[in-house]
This record gives structure tokens, C-alpha cells and sequence, in this order.
């Protein structure tokens, strides 16, 4: 079995693969990559328990076909170092020696029998599928906004990951750990179904980092596994059991105050007085005015302050309230937009950050829960 294919092609497509494989594996196998030759066409694989990536890639010259595994990152570390030019495979089917032949040398690696290599098995389920295609600029954008979101509690592993809530005429990316929650609507996926799934976050990981964002994903899923497949790269996983909480029910349905603020002056207020606060509670208190807001944090360990003041408009009465300095920072950095509204009610209600205009057909929402704030 012989064939001959660009190094940097071969490269890519390993290294995106190799996300998907455990740093350690309970199956030696499973510490490598199986690859499948077939006419013009190399198919690389990475599997761990319940996620499974290929990746296609054209090769010339091909000569013979069959299945054999390499050790995934000697194959990823060798190539790294190969500049780009064709190399040549040739693999002896009897005794599974590797000959890898490039411009100014020649490496050989022991292969192992690719029959060795288990098969994917995705957890039996006798519903209907869901499919639908969604460009993957558009399905990464909902991932990037809701992941930092998700809980890491091992006490809630349902809420370990980012909810797909699917409309005929809708896609909604949700994720909340009870304190922050983030909810981004598009409305350029119609899928003319309905249904919903939690992907956990290695898959959300995979997809954000693997799949390029001039591609077209096709996805097909139900409630316990899920295929999303490009022209490149096709991705399987096993997805979160369970029900999602409704995330809308806490979104409150009336902040009658609106608060106006560049994010970024906010976003540099709330790190420079972040560093002042007690590391226990995060607390950062916010005393907000008509046209400008006064920050405060303070550490009764060490007897630290710091004070600033931010412009801002507000267009209700004088409030004081806490938000977690670590939450809050997330937030900012995530949101979009210059300028952003923060709908306020009262110290006890949550906060909702928007982008001041959202993108066209899409919405993007964010909640934080407020803290106590005892004095200012």
C-alpha cells in the first residue's frame, strides 16, 4: 500500500483530528489514529468513548487500499517538523512497517493492524432524527457566546454544556450555571423541526476549533447523538442526557431601567478594580447615576480599596447594586458590540446585557445574577 500526499495537508488534518483523542486512553489503541486508504482518498480518525472525528484528505499516486493505525501524536510531532512538499507512504502490509519518504529524508514508523481499531458505537435511540444544514461561521458564532456560560457543578451535569433548542424557523444556543446564563438566537437555521440536545463541552470544543468557518455543516441529531459533517471533517458524539432547565422562565420580563456604557471602559473599570476585591466573594459594587456610575471594591483582609468613575447614562433613579467581578468580566469580554445596555430593576433582580443593535436576524441576551451589597 503506497501513496503520496502534501505534508501540510496531512499536517492540518491530523492535528484537527487529535483534538478529539484523551491525553490518556484505558485503549492503547485508541492512542492512535486509524487511517483508511481508498482510491484517491486518505480517511483519518480519531475516536475517544463517546466522540469520534474523521477528516478526508485527496492523495496521488495511490497504490493498493486498506486500514492501519499510527501513534497520533508521533505522526502530528514528525509532521510538524516536515517543511511543506509531497511525502510518500509506504506501508508493508505484512509486516505493518511505515516507510515515509520526503525531499531530504526518510522516517519509519511500526504500524498497528487497523482491524485492531474499534468501531463507533452511538447509544441506541429510537427517535427521529432531526436534520439540517447551518453555515459553520453561524453555528461556531453560538458556541463562542455561550460556552464560558455553562456550569462546571458535577452535582448538574445536564447544565454541563450548551443547549440547541431547534424551531422550524430557529436556532437557539443556551448555557447558564444558575449565577450567569447567555441565550443567542439565529434565525437564519430553519430546520422546519423542532426538538433540542445538550452538547457537552468537548464537543463544543471540537466543532468551535475543527471545523473552518467558510464551510456548510450538516447536522443530524436526536436527543442522544449527534453527526455534524462538513466536505472535510465528519464529527460524532454523544450527547448530555437529561432535560434542560427552562432557561427563559428566568429572564426577567420587564427591567424598566436602562443603563448605556462603552463596553470596553467598563470592561478596563471592572479589571483594575477587580483587583482590589475580596478573592472569597468577587463582590464589585456599583453605584449608578443618571450620567455616570461610581465602581468600588474593597478587601477587609488586607484593608485594599479602589474607587473609579465611568461614564455612563441611566435613565432611572439612583441604584446600587453587586455583580461578581470574575462573572462580569466574562461578560464584557464576550459581548460584541462598542456600546451595551444593562436593563436594571432593582438590587435584588438580575442584570440583562445586550449589544446596543444586535446582528441581523440574530438576538443575543445575557444574565447575571446581583450580589448583596450590605454598604457602599
Amino acid at each position: 500500500m503506497k501513496f503520496n500526499v502534501s505534508s501540510k495537508t496531512l499536517h492540518n488534518a491530523a492535528s484537527a483530528v487529535s483534538k478529539v483523542i484523551n491525553s490518556k486512553n484505558t485503549i492503547t489503541v485508541l492512542d492512535n489514529f486509524l487511517l483508511s486508504l481508498t482510491a484517491d482518498e486518505l480517511l483519518i480518525t480519531g475516536m475517544d468513548s463517546e466522540n469520534s472525528l474523521s477528516a478526508r484528505v485527496a492523495v496521488s499516486e495511490a497504490d493498493g487500499e486498506g486500514r492501519f493505525c499510527i501513534n497520533a501524536r508521533s505522526l502530528v510531532d514528525f509532521l510538524k517538523e516536515i517543511p511543506d512538499q509531497g511525502i510518500t507512504f509506504d506501508i508493508n502490509p505484512t509486516t505493518l512497517e511505515i516507510k515515509i519518504d520526503y525531499s531530504n529524508g526518510t522516517s519509519n514508523f511500526v504500524a498497528v493492524n487497523g482491524d485492531e481499531y474499534p468501531t463507533y458505537k452511538s447509544r441506541e435511540d429510537n427517535e427521529a432524527p432531526i436534520e439540517f444544514g447551518c453555515t459553520t461561521e453561524e453555528f461556531i458564532k453560538g458556541l463562542d457566546v455561550t460556552m464560558f456560560a455553562a456550569s462546571t457543578d458535577e452535582y448538574r451535569p445536564v447544565m454541563q454544556g450548551v443547549f440547541l433548542d431547534i424551531k422550524p424557523d430557529s436556532l437557539t444556543f443556551a448555557a447558564t450555571d444558575t449565577r450567569k446564563l447567555v441565550r443567542y438566537i439565529t434565525r437564519t437555521v430553519k430546520s422546519g423541526s423542532e426538538g433540542g440536545c445538550i452538547l457537552p463541552m468537548k464537543a463544543c470544543s471540537v466543532l468551535k476549533n475543527v471545523f473552518g468557518k467558510d464551510d456548510t455543516v450538516n447536522i443530524v441529531m436526536t436527543s442522544k447523538n449527534a453527526t455534524f459533517s462538513s466536505d472535510t471533517y465528519t464529527f460524532k458524539c454523544c450527547l448530555l442526557n437529561g432535560r434542560y432547565p427552562d432557561y427563559n422562565r428566568v429572564i426577567p420580563a420587564s427591567n424598566p431601567y436602562t443603563l448605556t456604557v462603552d463596553r470596553r471602559s467598563l470592561l478596563t473599570a471592572v479589571r483594575r478594580v477587580g483587583v482590589f476585591v475580596d478573592p472569597g466573594y468577587s463582590l464589585e459594587k456599583f453605584r449608578i447615576g443618571s450620567d455616570s456610575m461610581t465602581i468600588k471594591g474593597d478587601n477587609k483582609t488586607n484593608q485594599s480599596t479602589a474607587r473609579e468613575i465611568t461614564p455612563c447614562s441611566f435613565d432611572g433613579p439612583e441604584l446600587t447594586i453587586g455583580f461578581s467581578s470574575i462573572y462580569l468580566q466574562e461578560i464584557l469580554n464576550v459581548l460584541p458590540s462598542d456600546d451595551i445596555t444593562i436593563s436594571l430593576a432593582d438590587p435584588g433582580r438580575p442584570g440583562v446585557f445586550r449589544p446596543i443593535e444586535d446582528e441581523k436576524d440574530t438576538e443575543l441576551l445575557m444574565l447575571l445574577m446581583p450580589m448583596t451589597v450590605t454598604d457602599f
